[in-house]
């Protein structure tokens, strides 16, 4: 995983807020590895919610490689890695042939 990259490298980036843990969420959990499995849970909850804006990033990684980011230090525990964990059983499910690639 890179680390330290500068808003201005990220000009092309994309920013889908429904795909981010809610406030409530992000609050609750703090960064706190002890809380992980249940911000796992609750977080997959909030994505389930927004399948249709998932769909963009699923289509993306069906043509290449999706880079996801995420401002957290911890690298193990972080939206980012959920997020790539849930799009990668929905590519793993998808009947269709091609597989996408997504890196958190």
């Amino acid at each position: 995983m890179k680390t330290g990259v500068k808003k201005t490298a990220l000009a092309n980036a994309v920013w889908l807020k429904d795909v981010a843990p809610s406030a409530e969420l992000r609050k609750w959990f703090g960064h706190d590895p002890k809380k992980w499995e249940w911000f796992q849970r609750r977080y997959r909850v909030e994505l389930k919610q927004h399948e249709a804006v998932l769909e963009s990033i699923l289509e993306a990684a069906r043509r290449g490689t999706v880079t996801l980011l995420y401002s957290s230090h911890d690298t193990e525990h972080n939206n980012a890695v959920v997020l790539r964990d849930y799009l990668q059983r929905k590519l793993g499910s998808d009947n269709q042939s091609r597989r996408g690639k997504l890196a958190a």
